[in-house]
């Protein structure tokens, strides 16, 4: 495929995510203007674009099974955009180089305080992409299975979390429920409801 984008200017930019206005030409050759937000650099995009660079996966999302009570790890989580809280997979950003296990296990403590044990699959070593409408932020899906005590004391100051275990019963309630849930959490909630701990093997 042609590259198409010609240029990338940023708009706005924060600690963790920039605006960008992306020039590019469209199927009938018109230049035209698309608004990114992005957690990359001006200068990291324009690598990414107009020279080919890998992009790299972004974050993980983190499908956990508790072994020992043999239920799903789900958090309820306020999202300022949507100004609710909404059920959720734990997840976070990849901090530099840090390898895959390192960020499962880290974010799977701070969101829940649970241990991980080990990582049975990563269905996507290439990129899942979330909403390429708007974002080019990728992750990597991620399943695990963990073991300890839910606990809230190792959530960073802006995060407000409940982290909790659901069973495949509970899951089946949540689904036909009114409650705002995540469209990934959503997925793996009717994987596990239907599956079980078979999701996990």
């Amino acid at each position: 495929m042609n590259n198409k984008i010609k240029d990338v200017k940023t708009l706005v930019k924060t600690k963790f995510v920039g605006l960008y206005d992306v020039e590019y030409k469209n199927k009938q050759n018109e230049d035209r203007h698309w608004m990114v937000a992005s957690r990359k650099s001006e200068d990291e995009l324009k690598e990414v674009y107009l020279e080919g660079k890998e992009d790299k996966i972004d974050a993980v999302v983190i499908a956990a099974f508790h072994e020992s009570e043999n239920k799903l790890v789900l958090i309820k989580q306020f999202r300022v955009p949507i100004n609710n809280y909404i059920y959720e997979l734990p997840a976070g950003l990849v901090d530099n180089d840090e390898s895959m296990e390192s960020t499962v296990a880290r974010e799977l403590k701070e969101e829940t305080g649970l241990e991980l044990v080990r990582i049975n699959d990563v269905k996507s070593r290439q990129k899942v992409y979330l909403s390429p409408g708007m974002t080019d932020e990728s992750v990597a899906f991620v399943y695990c299975t963990c073991e300890g005590e839910l606990s809230n004391e190792f959530l960073e100051d802006d995060e407000d979390i409940e982290s909790m275990l659901i069973s495949k019963e509970q899951a089946k309630e949540i689904l036909k429920s009114d409650e705002i849930i995540d469209i990934k959490s959503y997925l793996i909630l009717q994987m596990f409801a239907s599956m079980g701990e078979e999701l996990f093997n």
